[in-house]
């Protein structure tokens, strides 16, 4: 099987993804993304819920408005309920606490040389709801904007008349002039914002480029598909060749590869299938230079444990335990990786970041 050979023949991709179309459930698709699930039933809407916002609902949301104080979630939850039932958004709140109690430190010092001490003028601990609209993979996505417009154009019934009774939402009707006519809608100072429930480096995690993209497009397990933060690398296979860049841009049939990174994806590929088939939940990923393995997906390396400290994921323990080298040979001062039908893993497994694709998907 020669994957990287196939990933250059985009008009094959584009036949084989118009037969997987033709030949996949119009439900199958939709639960995968295919197709917008606003076209098929939902799941009944809790009267109740909030639907707080989790790290999997995308990278990048809109902000559609804000409520603080006394009634902000019962403001924030009709909101939501009904962008959700009658609009058919994905929409969820994100409530934040804010205390403005206690003694704060001042400018300057005292007489005797110790900080000032100053208290807010309103003491008092303040909550805040965020109502926001996803799930989008970039700021500048298509979806994410053409949401935006829409947001900043719809009339709410919750954001009329004498609705609302949070202190922000009483300032955000003076604000857009609610009580006057106005051509504007309640929430047409809406803004794309990154997701706040994911951590600060996330969006400085490897993205790979269109062309690497199309290297795995055709792979079945593909880390690109990893759902999961980080996945343990337990297999590196490196093509000491290259691509000729000059044959692919002249286009004639003498573009290939040079041999020994098409061994590299095809070894990677081969233990993928092993592995999977040692009941392993198995990666592969192929770039310029190489081609990897991962085993597993796991959001966190560390784990925060009852005494404060952190300890290794216990799954990537498992993983470096069973796929690393042999611990007794190690013992005795032989260092000898694992193989696996005759493919050799890594003298050193160890986790790394899922690489992101630029869309948010293949």
């Amino acid at each position: 099987m020669h994957l990287i050979r196939q990933s250059l023949c985009s008009q094959g991709l584009a036949f084989g993804l118009c037969l997987m179309l033709a030949s996949t459930p119009v439900a199958a698709r939709a639960q995968n993304g295919w197709l917008p699930t606003s076209w098929f039933s939902r799941t009944p809407i809790d009267p109740q819920g909030m639907f707080p916002l989790a790290e999997n609902d995308g990278p990048w949301l809109v902000m559609a408005t804000t409520f603080r104080g006394e009634g902000a979630r019962e403001d924030a939850r009709r909101l939501v309920h009904e962008l959700r039932e009658k609009n058919k958004l994905d929409a969820y709140t994100h409530e934040k606490s804010f205390d403005y109690t206690g003694n704060q430190q001042g400018l300057g010092l005292k007489p005797d040389g110790t900080p000032k001490k100053m208290r807010y003028a309103n003491a008092e601990e303040v909550i805040e709801v965020a109502v926001l609209v996803g799930e989008f993979a970039s700021f500048d996505d298509p979806r994410g904007q053409k949401m935006l417009a829409k947001i900043k154009s719809l009339r709410p019934e919750s954001l009329s008349g004498g609705s609302g009774k949070s202190q922000s939402f009483s300032d955000f009707r003076k604000l857009v002039g609610l009580d006057k006519n106005t051509s504007k809608g309640p929430m047409h100072l809406a803004f794309v914002i990154p997701n706040p429930l994911l951590p600060e480096d996330f969006f400085t995690r490897q993205e790979v480029d269109k062309f690497v993209l199309e290297m795995n497009a055709g792979v079945t397990y593909s880390l690109l598909d990893c759902p999961s933060r980080y996945s343990v690398r337990v297999a590196t296979f490196t093509g000491a060749g290259t691509f000729d860049q000059k044959a692919i841009a002249g286009g004639g049939k003498d573009a290939k590869l040079e041999s020994r990174l098409v061994e590299a994806a095809e070894k990677a590929h081969q233990l993928t299938e092993s592995l999977r088939k040692n009941g392993w939940q198995a990666w592969e990923f192929h770039d310029r230079e190489s081609s990897i393995v991962c085993v597993g997906s796991v959001e966190q390396i560390l784990l925060p444990q009852g005494t404060g400290a952190a300890s290794v994921n216990p799954e990537i323990t498992r993983i470096v335990n069973a796929l690393g080298p042999d611990p007794a040979k190690l013992a005795n001062g032989i260092l000898m990786p694992k193989t696996i039908n005759g493919v050799m893993l890594d003298v050193e497994p160890k986790p790394i970041d899922v690489p992101r694709s630029p869309a948010g998907r293949r």
